[in-house]
């Protein structure tokens, strides 16, 4: 099996990388080659048995685009994207990259025609739905996004969709929780301050916190994310039916149930390293995000994420930490 995964330099792209190297199989299939593909270089994994080639390469560029497509792989990871106060910010940018890249992504696979139908697995987002919510957010509810980057992503899920339909590509769409706890430095993502009010904290740094305490949001782990990512490759089809967009289980708690959650972790030496400090551009980002999810059909469908924003702590001290809390 081939695999090209694009957005690989990216966080969940080097830990789905791992995990495929650990792995060494996907779907029951070995995996004989992986392509990744950035902006910048990705940087080769150790002790793989699979050839490995890197791309540094824009993927909206279309020729760019042909090139990785022509490689034919079986499985494609489209994780590449700019965050979500980025494509605020810089609404070309956002279309560019999001967009553009997707479609030329899309565009290259109908293209290679010959019977070619690779599988897509497609990184969204709960940004693709707006206010006003109901009490919990079904699968099927109406795509009214707030922002540029929700924009981007539902019209990319309609794309995707479309091109499945018609055959050109087997796709599913994956609507990702916020991710915590990222590891690293703090990205430009609306959503950052998530995993800083717990990261910083834990590595004996001050956090900022821009949003009222009461800010409610659905999460995940990075390792949650890319077993969602995986469990989407091997999916079968004919149980997906022709809804292929799904939002992904995770774990609805407020701002003040994160912290109190690392608390009981850490103590209050460890929680108190977070400091107030309003922002109004992320409160009006985060504002017009949903915060709870009916998340049945992904279940049914084998999707599985944490139990308790506790586990998702324990995820991070285990996978980053080493066990270890400053």
């Amino acid at each position: 099996m081939h695999i090209l995964i694009t957005g690989a330099a990216g966080m969940i792209g080097r830990k789905l990388t791992s995990r495929l190297v650990a792995d060494g199989a996907l779907a029951g299939k070995p995996i004989e080659k992986l392509t990744l593909l950035d902006v910048s270089a990705p940087q080769r994994p150790d002790r793989v048995a699979a050839g490995v080639e890197t791309i540094a390469a824009n993927i909206a560029d279309p020729a760019a685009a042909r090139a990785a497509i022509g490689r034919r792989p079986d499985v494609i990871f489209h994780l590449a994207a700019i965050v979500s106060a980025e494509a605020e910010l810089d609404f070309e940018k956002g279309m560019h990259v999001n967009l553009d890249g997707s479609r030329a992504l899309f565009e290259a696979v109908r293209a290679a025609g010959d019977g070619y139908r690779p599988r897509l697995v497609f990184s969204s987002s709960i940004a693709v739905f707006g206010a006003p919510f109901p009490p919990s957010i079904p699968d099927d509810f109406a795509l009214t996004p707030l922002t540029s980057y929700g924009t981007q992503k539902a019209m990319i899920e309609l794309l995707l969709a479309d091109h499945t339909r018609r055959g050109f590509l087997d796709g599913v769409g994956i609507r990702l929780p916020n991710i915590v706890v990222r590891p690293g430095k703090p990205n430009k993502a609306a959503s950052g301050f998530f995993s800083s009010i717990i990261r910083e904290p834990l590595n004996g740094e001050e956090a900022v916190l821009p949003v009222d305490e009461s800010v409610r949001n659905w999460h995940a782990s990075p390792r949650a994310a890319v077993s969602f990512l995986i469990h989407a490759a091997g999916l079968d089809g004919n149980a997906l039916g022709p809804r292929i967009n799904l939002t992904m289980p995770g774990i609805c708690c407020t701002v003040a149930e994160q912290i109190a959650a690392l608390r009981r972790i850490a103590g209050d030496k460890v929680a108190s390293r977070i400091r107030r400090a309003p922002d109004p551009l992320i409160a009006r980002i985060v504002a017009g995000w949903p915060g709870r999810f009916d998340a049945r059909r992904a279940l049914n469908l084998g999707f599985a994420a944490e139990a308790s924003f506790e586990e998702i702590i324990r995820v991070h001290i285990e996978d980053e930490l080493g066990g270890r809390i400053a």
